[in-house]
């Protein structure tokens, strides 16, 4: 064995070791030995190389296969084609939610995890759209279909699924456990072998895996490699957090999960030192920046705090608690990037907001989303009782109406300001699709479905939705064309790799804006945006410009003539103040 490879062998058998500490070396051997083969289908077995594969105009685009249909080509192939007309330039990476075939939850309960689902397209579908764009996709660890193959073994004790999902029996302590629904955990179910308990964290349909199993994880090893072999070069790890159960434990955020990680990110990097990890941790803030590691397990994280604090700064035109979070954020590690983030296809979740939030403000917030028609799901806590765990709206329903604009009147003015924060935030903007059009609450698909979460899931036809954005005067051309200009303008700016250096700007309330320099030190940008319906003025000398450099607006692209003035700001403007000697050129829109 080279020495590469025998380099590779051993850091396997370490790390596998250290996750499977009762499991004899002799069996661990005999797994390593089966993914060094796999591994050697690799085009090379390349060194690893640390992440870094992005800069100021890297953006994720996240969309369901079929968020876009035409009723004639393949809902991945209208997708890809949408995405060619209006997005080419302004995303380069873009998030397909589950596309395998699946029972339950829009796509997260799957049945086959080597399978595109017929009815969205197929594998070659996927190889397109990687060939200009790079394809994130969802590895969902935690749980499967129970109408997949694997739990018909797990019924009928066949291999390999008889082993594949965690059942506990009466000894195992759940009094601890922190889950993110209500339904109890433990389902009773009948096998070959008689009545069973099985763990479903997130839904009935939706059974945890037993990765107390090595051979579990090997199979997972094997089905990333399978993404990456189709072109796949960013990989989600879906509810990531609760992979690993123990007796007595929170059973979230283990050891052996972090464990687990480390070992992806390992062989992902021997086998195409191109991938991302980014792990999907809807935490408290803590909690989840331990994912980064020492640099060794997620490329990226979700800033999973952003959007509830950002609701609440632009809802109630204060900036103090998105203030003094954004302070005592640490800069990503080398290598390593925050996914900003407003809207998904999921909820907001509140959990992050736990700890910046108190109870009175995050009261406040719920009040106030529940008045611009948001849904709640609840959480169920050990102690038995319930709290909201996410609101169920779309981010311009969310941000609709306060109290200073309580008829909407600037609701598109406020929406764009959102991103707008985001995309001067140090990290990597992500964009939902649905708010590219600044889609309103679905509420017919919750009452068709019974479902709250579709609320912020509706599929679009695409002869209507191309109709809506050659209307100029329409409110899903406007802000696709606003979102556009931001991020056009944005790329181009060093200022805003997303590892550039930011400090936080000591503003009064009603403003909050962030000091960006370039990492070579040659450009500054201080963004800035009013959160309030009133107009606002900004003291220029206050935030530290240098006289000796001349400065204008990147977005309004109007010198600022003297640093020792105010600087007006209309509701829910912003401004990205460079010193920059002349607009950098851009393309339009």
């Amino acid at each position: 064995m080279g020495g590469t490879e025998s380099n590779h062998h051993d850091g396997l058998l370490h790390r596998l070791t250290g996750i499977y500490q009762d499991v004899d070396t002799a069996t661990l051997s005999t797994v390593v030995g089966r993914i060094m083969v796999r591994l050697k289908e690799a085009p090379s077995m390349s060194e690893m190389t640390k992440g870094g594969a992005w800069d100021e105009s890297s953006c994720l685009l996240i969309s369901y296969a079929d968020s876009i249909t035409d009723g004639r080509k393949s809902p991945l192939s209208c997708l890809d084609e949408f995405v060619g007309t209006h997005l080419f330039d302004v995303v380069d990476t873009v998030h397909i939610l589950p596309f395998f075939p699946s029972t339950s939850d829009d796509g997260f309960s799957v049945m086959d995890y080597y399978a595109v689902d017929p009815r969205l397209g197929s594998w070659t579908d996927i190889s397109k759209i990687s060939s200009s764009l790079k394809v994130m996709a969802d590895v969902i660890l935690n749980h499967g279909s129970r109408s997949s193959v694997w739990f018909r073994q797990f019924i009928d004790t066949e291999e390999p699924g008889s082993s594949y999902f965690l059942s506990v029996d009466g000894d195992f302590d759940i009094s601890k456990v922190i889950r993110p629904r209500e339904h109890p955990v433990l389902q009773k179910v009948s096998t070959v072998g008689g009545d069973r308990w099985i763990w479903c964290t997130f839904s009935e349909d939706q059974v945890d895996f037993d990765f107390s199993n090595p051979c579990l994880l090997e199979e997972f090893i094997y089905i990333i490699l399978d993404f990456i072999d189709h072109g796949i070069r960013v990989l989600r790890l879906d509810a990531v957090g609760f992979l690993w159960k123990e007796s007595g434990t929170t059973c979230l955020n283990l050891s052996q999960t972090h464990s687990i990680i480390q070992l992806i990110r390992f062989v992902a990097d021997i086998y195409n030192n191109e991938t991302v990890i980014v792990t999907e941790t809807n935490l408290p803030n803590q909690e989840n920046l331990s994912y980064f590691g020492n640099g060794n397990e997620a490329h990226w994280i979700y800033n999973f705090s952003l959007p509830p604090l950002i609701l609440y700064s632009l809802l109630f035109s204060d900036s103090s608690v998105l203030r003094r979070w954004s302070m005592g954020m640490p800069p990503a590690l080398t290598g390593t990037s925050y996914l900003n983030f407003l809207s998904s296809h999921d909820g907001f979740g509140m959990r992050p907001s736990e700890g910046l939030l108190d109870e009175m403000q995050r009261k406040r917030l719920i009040d106030r989303l529940e008045s611009n028609g948001s849904k709640f799901s609840f959480r169920a806590r050990a102690d038995g009782t319930t709290s909201v765990y996410e609101a169920n709206t779309t981010l311009f329903s969310a941000l609709e109406m306060t109290d200073d604009d309580p008829r909407g009147t600037m609701s598109t003015e406020r929406f764009v300001a959102a991103y707008a924060l985001i995309f001067a935030l140090e990290g990597i903007p992500a964009i939902y699709i649905n708010s590219f059009f600044s889609a309103a609450n679905y509420t017919e698909g919750v009452a068709q479905s019974g479902i709250k979460r579709r609320i912020n899931r509706q599929k679009f036809v695409k002869s209507w939705l191309e109709e809506r954005l050659s209307e100029p005067s329409s409110r899903e051309s406007i802000v696709l064309t606003r979102l556009r200009e931001l991020l056009i303008i944005r790329k181009q700016q060093p200022a805003f790799h997303p590892n550039a250096t930011q400090f936080t700007l000591q503003l009064r309330p009603e403003l909050f804006g962030v000091w960006r320099q370039s990492r070579d030190r040659k450009q500054s940008i201080f963004a800035i945006t009013n959160l309030c319906a009133r107009d606002q003025t900004i003291d220029l000398s206050a935030i530290n410009l240098i006289d000796t450099d001349s400065w204008y607006d990147l977005l309004t692209k109007q010198p600022i003539q003297s640093i020792e003035k105010d600087l007006k700001m209309a509701p829910y403007q912003s401004v990205w103040i460079t010193n920059q000697t002349a607009p950098p050129k851009h393309s339009g829109s």
